[in-house]
């Protein structure tokens, strides 16, 4: 019983855990969500971070799967990977991904990484090669810098805020819920015997 209640308890605690990284997370580094690019043209691709990741190391690489990725070009030093070129702006706290001479099988999953100990941060970004010769970005994420905020990014501050303390308080209750009921089971466990004892007493005296 112990063990079920305490698994009502932690269950919320790690859903206010994992809001909490993803809010942050997605607040620390931003970039667009789809981007189109020519048939044999090329694309360039911004990922805006937070100041504090300034010295960090950043990749761009290829994947479905974030964690299965393959690293495609790094920092620190504006390594080219064959058609693949990065630079970091450490001022505007913005690093680009070029990619030239595009072809059809570069038509994949790709993510914006900034390394730190413990877990990265990263976003994805697909990338559409079409043959109209059309360049298109569509920026569906929210971007922040230490200097100004945009009006989305504010909201979506705000929001994760009310919902954090949503969550806080439903743990809360969800505590206060889990010792009120251990202590009537204590309680309980306490007062079988005498109500045991009480009825057999009365039993022997009738």
């Amino acid at each position: 019983m112990s063990r079920i209640l305490l698994g009502f308890f932690y269950a919320p605690a790690l859903c206010l855990l994992w809001l909490t990284n993803h809010a942050v997370d997605s607040v620390q580094l931003s970039a667009p969500e789809v981007v189109t690019a020519a048939y044999g043209g090329s694309v360039t691709v911004p990922c805006q971070y937070d100041h504090q990741f300034r010295e960090n190391t950043k990749y761009w690489c290829k994947g479905k799967i974030y964690r299965l990725c393959r690293i495609v070009v790094k920092t620190p030093k504006n390594r080219p990977s064959n058609r693949s070129f990065i630079t970091d702006d450490k001022e505007a706290g913005v690093f680009t991904v070029t990619m030239t001479s595009l072809r059809k099988s570069d038509e994949d999953m790709y993510w914006c990484v900034i390394a730190r100990s413990g877990t990265n941060i990263y976003a994805g970004v697909r990338l559409c090669v079409s043959h109209t010769g059309i360049l298109q970005l569509v920026i569906t994420t929210t971007t922040t810098t230490p200097t100004s905020s945009s009006p989305m990014a504010q909201e979506e501050i705000i929001w994760w805020t009310v919902l954090r303390w949503i969550l806080f308080i439903l743990i809360l209750c969800c505590l206060v819920s889990t010792h009120i009921v251990v202590w009537r089971i204590k309680t309980a466990r306490k007062i079988w015997p005498h109500l045991q004892f009480k009825r057999q007493s009365s039993n022997i005296y009738d």
